[in-house]
């Protein structure tokens, strides 16, 4: 019988194992992680926030006073922020050739001139029109006779109903400054932006083709 000892299971510490690695992440990792990343993310947007924010001074939302110069005259008026151009002549300038039709900026009777640019007037805020130079339909007559513009419509049968006919003057005013010498064709082009309900298309096309010729030879310059 031999004399060799089995060895003490029970006294004999066990082995330390190595710890495992985590794979993947745990939902308390994730939640701190998130928080973390939403204080950053928060922060960047409140950063954000306060470089948008509006500079003291800034005007509105009630109703501040403006000059607008409007036909070569300077014009003082309240308005609102969000007031447009063509709210301004009309309601509080009473210059009220440009007529308000679709409110959309589609149909074109609501054009005036600004910076020698063609605009709707629909589409521009009144102050943003501050500082720049407004022509509307009612400067063509300011000299007291009429531009060559309003009688070539006049004699071509430019007009039915007469509601958006403020408007493609305006636009005809406009092109021919840029276009003074047009093909017929580069006029139907040119007036694309303005519809009118009664369908004066060829008559307003032909009363630009004379107002070109007008122009040029001198008549009523």
């Amino acid at each position: 019988m031999s004399s060799k000892k089995e060895p003490d299971l029970q006294s004999t510490p066990p082995a330390k194992t190595a710890a495992r690695p985590v794979k993947g992440f745990s939902r308390r990792g994730f939640l701190q992680g998130a928080g973390v990343t939403g204080g950053v993310v928060g922060a960047g947007l409140l950063e954000q926030q306060a470089e948008a924010a509006p500079p003291p001074g800034l005007i509105g939302p009630g109703e501040t006073p403006i000059t607008l110069t409007v036909n070569g005259k300077p014009m003082k008026v309240s308005v609102e922020p969000r007031t447009t151009l063509l709210d301004a002549l009309r309601d509080r300038l009473e210059l009220t050739g440009a007529k308000r039709v679709c409110d959309r900026g589609t149909c074109g009777a609501c054009t005036v001139m600004m910076n020698g640019k063609v605009v709707y007037g629909c589409s521009v805020l009144a102050v943003d029109a501050v500082g720049k130079r407004i022509e509307t339909v009612e400067s063509l007559t300011a000299a007291g006779r009429p531009h060559p513009l309003i009688s070539a419509f006049a004699e071509n049968d430019g007009m039915q109903c007469g509601y958006c006919t403020p408007g493609f003057v305006m636009a005809a005013k406009g092109f021919l400054d840029r276009n003074p010498n047009p093909t017929y064709e580069q006029v139907k082009a040119g007036l694309g932006g303005n519809l009118c309900r009664c369908g004066t298309y060829v008559g307003v096309r032909k009363a630009v083709m004379q107002a070109a010729k007008d122009l040029k030879g001198g008549r009523n310059a």
